[in-house]
């Protein structure tokens, strides 16, 4: 796919399929946000390399481990090959020049000014592959005065004003349990390093570029209109629990069995139904709930309305009544419920796989679904420096006495 491509004998893996097939990526970075892109490329074929630290990346001892196994770790470096590599040292930076000559796609999430001090920076691979795209994923961003700060999701969702206006009324702020700045971060990365692609090899430009991807912004712009509303209106978002300002009823409610359900109401048609099979026809008809902001100024009576009706019937009953009006209702599901559920297997939404350290696994698939051009898990993530025989040896001809030299001296 690049002419980055005719520097080495570059030797993708034959079960590589898909649409980035031929695309080689050298994900070197770590934890979360960067290693989640070279996850979503190589869940569509590209040739992702996991270039790691001869002590591992964190993640291997991030989370929960079976039998010492990282298991956010197989998932977030499923579909990549691994090699070990130590990018302060001299030959360690003499080998990672070599590697990008070959890629189309490099990933780092370095503090800012990190890979400049190792000769890696953009001007520095630019220099070897014109064609190179980089990722660079920093808390912050490459520019302003914040820039050399450390930074995590955790902080992200902080920063993002995300936190201020999650939880309840009378609590704190509130952060996720899990990392959902890095995975929309993740995201966004992927899909500007496609751009990238594109603008370099269908509009003719040839030439790669640098992405400058802070953690913080893609969730401030998915946290949508709240800079416009406070320009305009000075209205700062609030903490509302599981509800909302744009609507009602819109929360979580129990059953009487002792599940959860959550309703969205956005559409009209959706709020009559919801408010006639709960309340009734007269309901339904209240003038003061024929819009959002009638009902959001009388939100604790539509929402009581609502949560004492479904309080008297089992799980069942609600989905099923829900389900005949045509209004929209999920279960709270706890992942053990996801496992059961029929929708998720009729999607195939987890798959299995076989792993060599842990055996039969199961895991989250990949998505979106493609009709032409699926994406594939075809392993979990690698063991340390799996791959260091096949890329650094057979491919970059370094020999058996080389590359036991490199790991004595801390470079392998």
């Amino acid at each position: 796919m690049s002419a980055a491509m005719d520097q080495a004998d570059k030797q993708s893996p034959p079960e590589n399929t898909g649409p980035l097939a031929g695309l080689r990526v050298i994900d070197a970075a770590t934890v979360i946000a960067g290693p989640t892109i070279g996850m979503l490329m190589a869940d569509f074929g590209a040739d992702v390399i996991k270039v790691e630290h001869p002590r591992g990346d964190v993640l291997r001892t991030t989370g929960f481990l079976k039998d010492g196994v990282g298991l956010w770790y197989k998932m977030a470096n499923r579909n990549k090959r691994g090699v070990t590599l130590n990018l302060s040292t001299d030959e360690g930076q003499a080998l990672f020049k070599r590697l990008a000559a070959t890629a189309d796609v490099v990933i780092e999430n370095f503090r800012t000014g990190t890979m400049e001090k190792w000769g890696l920076g953009w001007e520095d691979l630019k220099a070897i592959n014109p064609r190179l795209v980089m990722v660079r994923v920093t808390g912050f961003g490459q520019t302003g005065p914040y820039r050399h700060r450390p930074g995590f999701g955790t902080i992200a969702e902080a920063f993002s004003g995300f936190a201020a206006a999650t939880g309840m009324p009378d609590g704190p702020p509130t952060l996720p349990n899990f990392g959902l700045a890095d995975g929309i971060a993740a995201a966004y990365g992927t899909f500007a390093a496609m751009f990238a692609l594109y603008h370099r090899d269908a509009t003719g430009a040839g030439v790669g570029q640098y992405i400058d991807l802070s953690i913080y912004e893609p969730l401030f712009l998915v946290m949508g209109p709240q800079p416009l509303d406070y320009d305009q209106l000075g209205i700062i978002a609030e903490r509302m629990g599981n509800r909302s300002k744009n609507n009602a009823p819109r929360n979580t409610y129990r059953t009487r069995d002792g599940h959860w359900v959550a309703i969205s109401t956005n559409a009209p048609a959706i709020v009559k139904r919801v408010l006639t099979l709960c309340g009734g026809p007269e309901v339904a008809a209240d003038p003061r709930f024929q819009t959002p902001q009638g009902r959001v100024a009388h939100l604790d009576e539509v929402d009581g309305i609502v949560a004492d009706w479904i309080a008297r019937h089992d799980l069942p009953e609600v989905l099923d009544a829900f389900e005949k009006a045509e209004a929209a209702i999920g279960p709270a599901y706890t992942t053990d419920q996801i496992f059961d559920d029929p929708q998720y297997q009729a999607r195939e939404d987890i798959v299995t796989l076989e792993d060599e350290d842990l055996g039969p696994i199961r895991m989250t698939n990949a998505f979106p679904v493609m009709s032409e051009t699926p994406a594939k898990v075809r392993h979990a993530g690698p063991r340390k420096g799996q791959h260091n025989q096949e890329i650094w040896g057979a491919e970059f001809g370094l020999s058996d006495a080389e590359l036991a030299a490199l790991a004595e001296e801390g470079v392998l």
